[in-house]
C-alpha cells in the first residue's frame, strides 16, 4: 500500500487567532540543532519585545525556509494564496511607483504565522 505521509502540523492559538505550525521538527539552526518550533516558540517568549519593535510597521520577512544553511530571500510581498483572514498589512509604494501589500504585525499572532513560513529576521520600516 502506497501513499505520501503528511507532515506534521500543530495549531497554536495566539492572540485570539489559530496559528498552524507545519513541519515544526524541520531544522532551521543546524549547528544547534534548533527547530521551526524552536524559532516559532522563541517569538512567542520574546512576544512583547518583538511587538515594541514591529507593531504597526510594514514588516520585510527575510525566511530561510530550508534552514540558515540553506537558501534565503527577502519576501516584501503578502503571499497571494494561504494567507489567514486575519493578517493585516499595509500598501507600501517604491520609488518606482510600484506598490506592495507588506505584512504589519498588529500582534503576536502575525509574529508567529511570519516564523511558520521559515522568517528568521524581521526588517520593519522606521
Amino acid at each position: 500500500m502506497g501513499g505520501t505521509t503528511k507532515a506534521a502540523v500543530t495549531e497554536v492559538e495566539v492572540a485570539g487567532h489559530t496559528v498552524r505550525l507545519t513541519s515544526p521538527d524541520r531544522v532551521i539552526f543546524p549547528q544547534r540543532g534548533f527547530t521551526k518550533a524552536d524559532v516559532f516558540n522563541y517569538y512567542l517568549s520574546v512576544g512583547d519585545g518583538i511587538l515594541r519593535a514591529l507593531r504597526d510597521r510594514p514588516t520585510t520577512l527575510q525566511r530561510f525556509p530550508e534552514g540558515v544553511e540553506g537558501e534565503m530571500f527577502f519576501q516584501k510581498r503578502i503571499p497571494a494564496r494561504g494567507v489567514p483572514p486575519w493578517v493585516e498589512t499595509a500598501e507600501i509604494t517604491f520609488p518606482s511607483g510600484r506598490t506592495a501589500a507588506e505584512l504589519r504585525p498588529v500582534d503576536l499572532a502575525h509574529v508567529a504565522w511570519a516564523a511558520q513560513m521559515g522568517t528568521v529576521v524581521f526588517h520593519p520600516w522606521p
